[in-house]
């Protein structure tokens, strides 16, 4: 799963507002209102959910952006 931050208050250094993160899976994060986001730092951290808009994306392009992620982006997916 993806997210855009949307808010970086407090954080300005490890979230730039309008950009793709990735989300990993933490179901501890989601009880306490928080997602754990792969930051500027290349690391995991928990952050509140409110500072980012969730995205919840087609397969095809699911597979580009995890990919581009990855360092591994192939032409999957062509645009008209």
């Amino acid at each position: 799963m993806y997210a855009i931050c949307i808010d970086n208050t407090g954080y300005p250094a490890s979230l730039e507002r309008h950009k793709l993160y990735r989300i990993l899976a933490d179901d501890d994060a989601i009880v306490d209102g928080d997602v754990r986001i792969i930051d500027e730092s290349g690391e995991d951290y928990l952050y509140p959910v409110e500072y980012f808009a969730l995205l919840d994306l087609p397969q095809g392009i699911d597979r580009v952006i995890r990919d581009s992620f990855l360092n591994t982006v192939q032409p999957q997916l062509q645009t008209a």
